[in-house]
C-alpha cells in the first residue's frame, strides 16, 4: 500500500482540464454580465455617460456599438448579435418589429433630438442669416439616406428655400459624428450636427434649427429578438425610462 501515494492519482491532463474548464466558465458568465446595445452616432456621449450609471448600479456592462441609423440595421438585419437598438428615428425600430427583428411591445420613444448648425469659429454663427450669405466653401450634413440628422438638415435648408442655391457646397459625413468631427477639424467651416453633441464641446459658435424647419426627431429604441431572453437587455432599456436616465438626456439637449 506504500506505493500507493497522492502523486500516484494525480493526472496532468485532468489538472489542466479542469484549469481550462474554469477559466471557460468565467468567460460565460462575464459575458452573461454583457449587454450589446446598437446606438445611433448622435447619442455616443449621452450613451456612455448612461452606461456607467447603468453599470454602477446593475452590474451589467453595457457594450455600446455607434454608428448611423440605416448602418445599424443593415448590420441588425445579416444577423449582427446586438441585443437592443437605439436609434435616431422611429423608422428604422418600426420595420425591425415589422420584419421579425425586434420585440413588438418593446419599442419606445427614449429621447427627442435637436438640430444644430455649428462652427468651430466663435461668434461665427447668429442664426439663419449665414445661410443665407452663404459665406463659406462647405457645408457638412450627414449622410440623409441613413441618418435621420441629415435628412432633417436637408429638410431644414429646403423649409427655408436655400436647398438648391447651397447644393453645391454640401459635404457628405457618415453620420453625426463625422459632421462634428469635419467641422471641428476646419474640413467644413459649418454644419448640422446634433445639439447633444454640442453639450460637452467648449468654444465655437452654433444656432438651434427651430423645430418647424424639419420633422420631429423621435428616436425609438427597441429589444432585437437577439435579446428577447436577456434580463439585462430589458434592464438597460427599463433604464433608459429613469429619473437618472432623464436627467442625463436633459443636460444632452434631448427633449422628453
Amino acid at each position: 500500500m506504500s506505493g500507493w501515494t497522492y502523486r500516484s492519482f494525480f493526472n496532468p491532463l485532468l489538472a489542466v482540464g479542469t484549469i481550462v474548464a474554469v477559466l471557460a466558465s468565467s468567460t460565460v458568465q462575464a459575458k452573461a454580465a454583457e449587454v450589446r446595445v446598437a446606438v445611433a452616432a448622435n447619442f455616443s456621449d449621452a450613451a456612455r455617460e448612461i452606461g456607467a450609471l447603468f453599470e454602477a448600479e446593475s452590474g451589467y456592462r453595457p457594450l455600446f456599438s455607434f454608428g448611423a441609423t440605416g448602418q445599424l440595421y443593415t448590420q441588425i438585419a445579416q444577423g449582427a448579435p446586438f441585443d437592443v437598438f437605439l436609434a435616431a428615428d422611429q423608422a428604422r425600430p418600426k420595420r425591425a418589429v415589422a420584419e421579425g427583428l425586434a420585440v413588438a411591445d418593446s419599442r419606445f420613444t427614449y429621447a427627442r433630438g435637436r438640430l444644430a448648425l455649428f462652427s468651430r469659429d466663435d461668434g461665427r454663427i447668429t442664426g439663419e442669416a449665414i445661410l443665407r450669405d452663404g459665406a463659406f466653401v462647405k457645408l457638412a450634413i450627414a449622410n440623409p439616406r441613413t441618418a435621420p440628422y441629415g435628412a432633417a438638415a436637408l429638410e431644414a435648408l429646403q423649409a427655408l428655400g436655400l436647398r438648391e442655391a447651397l447644393d453645391s457646397k454640401l459635404v457628405q459625413g457618415n453620420n453625426a459624428s463625422q459632421v462634428f468631427q469635419f467641422v471641428a477639424t476646419g474640413n467644413a467651416e459649418v454644419g448640422f450636427v446634433a445639439l447633444s453633441q454640442l453639450a460637452v464641446h467648449e468654444g465655437g459658435s452654433h444656432w438651434v434649427v427651430p423645430s418647424k424647419l424639419h420633422s420631429p426627431i423621435a428616436q425609438d429604441a427597441v429589444l432585437l429578438t437577439a435579446g428577447e431572453e436577456s434580463e439585462m437587455a430589458r434592464a438597460f432599456l427599463d433604464f433608459l425610462k429613469s429619473d437618472a436616465a432623464r436627467a442625463v438626456l436633459a443636460r444632452y439637449g434631448y427633449e422628453g
